[in-house]
């Protein structure tokens, strides 16, 4: 009979607070708003999750991720026109647009080659641009969810999008109060910046790039943004430099509306260039979406926040500056520059006197965004900072106005007004823990220690220690015991949140310990080549000031065992027998725990042995070494009974389960390694059982619970992972099979990659490659486009072959009715049948519905030209049917855009094509009737309700909220 196995799979993930591979983006509470009791949301990636916390509570809120994607989440952005929806990229290169009222993805695009850094909307919510890793920069439409044009022209990753706001000149209101029709403001032109330290301008109307400058001057450009009004923008690169840009808003305007507008023309230009205090390099750059302040960041721990002059400030700064330069000109008897120097005007300032730095915010770790979090306070502004050390913060700083006026122009003094750290530790976890009922986990990092409530995954304590290297629960599950690379033993009360002992144990690092099976003492080793055993002991102190006693648990040293070498890892047999001891020369060493004499000494491991497990049963011993294997070894005679070249890098934890069930289990092991992979293995039959790779770092620590119900995981990626076994059962052969088609869909992916995209459909090889190399389709081929597009193919044979035969029934059915008979209906295909009878257009109609949007394209580039007639007839009697005629009309526009030379030069499809233009055209006259009733009654129906002049004062508020300054707030209904 088969073997068959329990699987595992991944069910939580705790610890992350906010992951250093994304932005952070901050929005009003999910009530709407203008609570003075609630702080905002800040929505940050967490691995590949979204994670929504709320900043004054330091709650989670909501999480979304998708099951289907497993890559880390690179890039959020939100949504200018509804404030609800967000865009999210991920390191695949694919972007979901997710709805936080219903916390899930609404919209999946997949274009990009490589990770998405930077996403952004129109005003008007209906387009999306991306940039990417791949140096493409990819414009989307919301609304028929796909992608329009990939623009190619960065030589490196894309590192700042903005759309432009052109307002018309000549903005006017009428009589009603209604801002002019001609006033409309559009958003045709994008602004990009990337790593090739260029900054781009694109006409989106032309899909080309009108105007390329140097961002940097020293290196690559990182970060931009454009000013509210849109009126210039801030370039950051490397040594701390910021270039400042002014736009030519009225220019642009110009060039739109004008077709025939000079080519050589300017819209950007260069004022100038500040430099921070930080000398590192600009990695993020931000306006105020009302206040005259933008802040700048690096890698560092610190947040700049300059401030911009009004145009009064700006002329009294130019007054004090000539008034200086007079009196020396006075002192050095200069007469004409003393006479000549009166016609200093606000044109001729300096860029460093419209932009001067206001404070500098010391953070608490390593910044890796940063974003305003307007309040409802006004006498200071609020920052939401996402640092690399997995914390969260918000700071208060108090602006210009609210501080009393001194001559002296000192720095303000902010304040972090809320943090989000308690979820989640500042370092790596190096140590994991389980309670003896696998209730409790203890985590241990440098200077935290934490425990969690395994079934809710919350926090109950976090304590301070060392720099943690081990760890372990005490018999009782009230005292917590940790080992630190000062050489300390410190013992926490986790009832009590308190330090009850720290005591020097080791002159080296403590890198290992275990507690006796029996529970009666605990065995740490050390780099300082030594293994101390310390027995539990209850002393009774005085309690200062007073005669009474109180029971505390000291640890009393024992006895001590010396070695050779630094003491990486020691293990005791469960019956309590030997105690297995690794060494940095390579070798374990199984000594008898009475009377310390050596028993075994283990070769085979060409690098130091960092973990070791004996089964249950005590019969063997794994170990795991940094030379990417794990040993199987015998206790009774120390031999090797087999070596698994086990992962891809350093082996860091291998571990049997404690108390299998069954005797079965007791040979069946974890190992996880730097290769971010926990596996599984049989001991008895020498194979992995099942792979488990859902980890974004290096694995450091593992922690299996008694009976083998769960696994705990901590990485470099901050998270702690669960992986419970689950009742469906595993058979190896079906894994392995699972494993081959993996990799055959991930090669299959890679090639499809490595060729789609590459022109824009329709183009021919011998083409120039000028307009090419600038311009290119929104497409990306994928083992699901693929897929999509078999079953159209499919789909399309099957609903020829039964148009063919309805076709020949009906000429005999005519045929027989003339002669006065009647004949059977025809054998159709089982498939339609199974159906429930539909027809052969409704089945390849509801083939075709069934595909994304965002894959229909993709989709249907997999087709031969052999099937577009099969494609056309079918169209032709959805036309004529009025079945779903946007996607007809959209199916139809891109196979004639795909094939049009094939199409023109085939005569056989000449007539068919007539037939679908005659009732093409009748069914869209249709179609645009009924469109402009509906028009027309929306416009009657506004306005009635502007007749009414009924308001809500909320709308009002919020719209003025909305629009900064601005005293009217416009909302165009679509």
């Amino acid at each position: 009979m088969v073997k068959s196995y329990l699987k595992y799979e991944h069910s939580q993930t705790f610890g992350t607070v906010t992951s250093a591979t994304s932005n952070a983006v901050w929005a009003r509470d999910a009530s709407g708003g203008t609570r003075a009791t609630g702080a905002g949301r800040a929505f940050v990636g967490a691995n590949e999750e979204v994670l929504s916390w709320d900043v004054k509570k330091g709650e989670l809120l909501s999480r979304w991720r998708d099951s289907r994607c497993s890559a880390q989440v690179t890039a959020i952005a939100q949504s200018k026109a509804d404030r609800d929806v967000f865009a999210v990229g991920y390191a695949d290169g694919s972007i979901r647009i997710w709805d936080s009222r219903i916390d899930s993805a609404i919209i999946s695009f997949n274009g990009h080659k490589s990770a998405i850094t930077i996403l952004d909307f129109d005003s008007a919510g209906v387009r999306l641009v991306s940039g990417a890793r791949d140096t493409d920069v990819i414009v989307w439409d919301l609304v028929s969810e796909v992608g329009l044009f990939r623009l190619r022209g960065h030589k490196g990753q894309v590192t700042g999008l903005a759309f432009l706001p052109i307002p018309a000149p000549t903005a006017e209101y009428g009589s009603d109060g209604q801002l002019a029709p001609m006033a409309e403001a559009t958003q045709d032109f994008l602004l990009s910046t990337g790593k090739d330290a260029l900054i781009k301008l694109w006409d989106l109307s032309s899909q080309h790039c009108i105007e390329t400058h140097v961002a940097q001057s020293n290196g690559e450009c990182w970060s931009m943004d454009v000013s509210p009004d849109g009126s210039g923008c801030i370039t950051g690169g490397n040594d701390g430099e910021i270039r400042v840009w002014a736009i030519d808003l009225e220019g642009l305007y110009a060039s739109s509306t004008q077709p025939n507008a000079a080519t050589d023309q300017r819209y950007l230009y260069d004022r100038g260039a500040l430099n921070r205090q930080g000398k590192d390099r600009t990695t993020g750059v931000s306006f105020h979406p009302s206040a005259d302040y933008f802040a700048v960041h690096g890698s560092e721990k610190a947040v700049e926040i300059w401030r911009i002059r009004s145009e009064g400030e700006v002329q009294r700064a130019l007054a004090r500056k000539r008034k200086r330069r007079r009196e020396k000109a006075a002192a050095s008897g200069d007469v004409e520059m003393e006479d000549g120097d009166n016609v200093d005007g606000i044109a001729s300032a300096q860029i460093g006197d419209v932009f001067v730095p206001y404070v500098v915010v010391r953070t608490g770790g390593k910044v890796r965004s940063m974003e305003w979090a307007p309040g409802s306070k006004h006498k200071s502004i609020q920052l939401l900072v996402a640092m690399t050390n997995n914390l969260l913060d918000v700071y208060d700083v108090p602006t210009k106005s609210s501080r009393k006026s001194s001559k002296g122009e000192e720095p303000p003094e902010y304040s972090r007004t809320y943090s989000v750290d308690l979820p989640g530790h500042r370092t790596d976890v190096r140590s994991l823990a389980l309670s003896s009922d696998d209730r409790m986990l203890a985590s241990a990092s440098s200077g935290a220690l934490k425990i969690w409530n395994v079934r809710t995954q919350t926090c109950l304590r976090t304590l301070e220690c060392g720099y943690a290297l081990c760890c372990s629960f005490l018999p009782g599950d009230k005292i917590v015991v940790v080992g630190t690379k000062g050489g300390e033993l410190e013992l926490f009360d986790i009832a009590s949140s308190s330090l009850i002992e720290s005591a020097q144990a080791h002159d080296g690092a403590i890198w290992t310990m275990q507690v006796h099976p029996g529970g009666q003492s605990i065995v740490t080793g050390s780099a300082d080549r030594s293994a101390k055993f310390w027995d539990f002991k209850i002393v009774q102190e005085e309690i200062p000031g007073t005669k009474r006693t109180t029971p505390r648990l000291k640890l009393v040293h024992k006895r001590t065992l010396k070695l050779n070498d630094d003491i990486l890892n020691l293990c005791f047999s469960p019956d309590s027998r030997l105690l297995a001891v690794s060494t940095l020369d390579n070798t374990v060493k199984v000594f008898f725990v009475d009377t310390l004499k050596l028993f075994l000494n283990l070769y085979g491991h060409k690098l130091p042995v960092l973990n070791i497990s004996i089964s249950s049963d005590s019969k063997l011993i794994a170990t795991c070494s940094a030379d990417k294997n794990v040993r199987l070894w015998g206790l009774d005679f120390g031999d090797c009974h087999r070596a698994f070249f086990a992962h891809d890098d350093s082996v860091m934890q291998v571990a049997f389960v404690p108390h299998p069930i069954s005797a079965d289990e007791s040979h069946y092991f974890f190992s996880a390694s730097k290769d971010h992979a926990l596996k599984r293995w049989d001991g008895d039959k020498f194979e992995l059982i099942q792979k488990l790779g859902a980890h974004h770092g290096e694995v450091w620590a593992m922690a299996v619970a008694r009976t083998g119900d769960f696994v705990a995981t901590a990485a470099h990626d901050k998270s702690i992972r669960l992986w419970h076994q689950t009742d469906e059962p595993l058979f190896l052969e079906e894994e392995r099979e699972r494993e081959l088609e993996q990799l055959y869909e991930s090669t299959l992916a890679a090639n499809l990659d490595d060729d789609g995209g590459a022109n824009v459909a329709g183009d021919d090889e011998d083409d120039t490659a000028g307009p090419r190399d600038e311009l290119a389709a929104a497409s990306k081929q994928t083992v699901e486009t693929l897929t999509a597009g078999e079953r159209i193919v499919e789909a399309l044979e099957v609903g020829m072959a039964d148009l063919a035969v309805a076709r020949d029934w009906e000429r005999r059915a005519a045929a027989a009715q003339q002669a006065g008979t009647s004949i059977a209906p025809p054998q159709r295909d089982p498939l339609f049948l199974a159906l429930g009878g539909i027809s052969a257009e409704r089945h390849v109609l509801n083939v075709l519905s069934k595909v994304p949007p965002g894959q229909l394209h993709d989709a249907l580039l997999v087709l031969p030209f052999s099937a577009v007639p099969s494609m056309f007839t079918f169209i032709s009697i959805w036309v004529r049917k009025g079945w779903n005629v946007p996607l007809a009309c959209r199916v139809l526009f891109f196979l004639l855009k795909t094939h049009q030379k094939q199409i023109v030069a085939s005569r056989e499809m000449k007539e068919l094509l007539e037939e679908m233009r005659e009732g093409l055209r009748e069914t869209l006259n249709r179609e645009k009737d009924t469109m402009g009733f509906n028009i027309a009654a929306l416009r009657f129906i506004g306005d009635r309700v502007r007749e009414s002049g009924i308001g809500r004062l909320e709308d009002v508020r919020e719209q003025e909220m909305l629009s900064g300054r601005k005293k009217r707030g416009f909302v165009d209904v679509a």
